[in-house]
């Protein structure tokens, strides 16, 4: 049996492998990824992201199972109680502004009948197709997610920087950034194909 050709970040621990493969780059189109993979990111900042896989169970207990309406209904009381949670990143401007982002997240769907919607927009609700052939071709950023970053600014998102928009857009599949030899590539493009 021969072994998968994976993108080159794509090695180390066995659920760093499982996501990859199942899940980086497949298009989210419902408001509980968007909001679960929105929340994961932005406590990854200045952090690896397999720190947070490992710590992603931990944000589900933590954070209503990604649950919106409920992280948005969390009080002071609540953020003390995950600062003592080492399930979690404790980090208290990070979890004060997952709780902030919540409810923005709510304002953004409540104004265009989904989150996704809004989010999609950007792109007319097809992903870009990149064609990288080297992770060092890959970009940090893109002008896509310099735009997204600024409008997310704009509505008050904490920890959504335009690195940090691009990861997110690369997660959730607004962006096919799996390298073109990755067996990922193709099926990814089947799935966005696909809707």
């Amino acid at each position: 049996m021969t072994e998968k050709t994976r993108c080159g970040w794509a090695v180390g621990p066995e659920m760093t492998i499982r996501y990859h493969d199942e899940e980086w780059g497949v298009p989210r189109r419902d408001d509980p990824g968007q909001f679960e993979f929105l929340t994961l990111e932005s406590a990854q900042a200045g952090l690896s992201w397999n720190t947070i896989l490992k710590k992603r169970e931990g944000y589900r207990r933590c954070f209503a199972d990604f649950n919106p309406e409920k992280v948005a209904l969390f009080t002071r009381q609540d953020v003390e109680r995950l600062m003592g949670d080492a399930a979690i990143v404790r980090n208290r401007r990070k979890i004060e502004s997952a709780i902030a982002n919540a409810r923005l997240f709510l304002d953004v769907a409540a104004k265009h009948g989904s989150f996704c919607n809004w989010f999609w927009g950007f792109v007319d609700g097809k992903p870009v197709r990149n064609a990288w052939k080297d992770m060092r071709e890959v970009p940090p950023t893109s002008r896509l997610s310099d735009t997204i970053a600024g409008e997310m600014k704009k509505l008050g998102f904490k920890f959504m920087g335009s690195t940090i928009v691009y990861a997110h857009m690369q997660a959730t599949g607004m962006v096919n950034d799996h390298l073109t030899a990755c067996f990922r590539y193709e099926q990814v493009r089947t799935l966005s194909d696909g809707k």
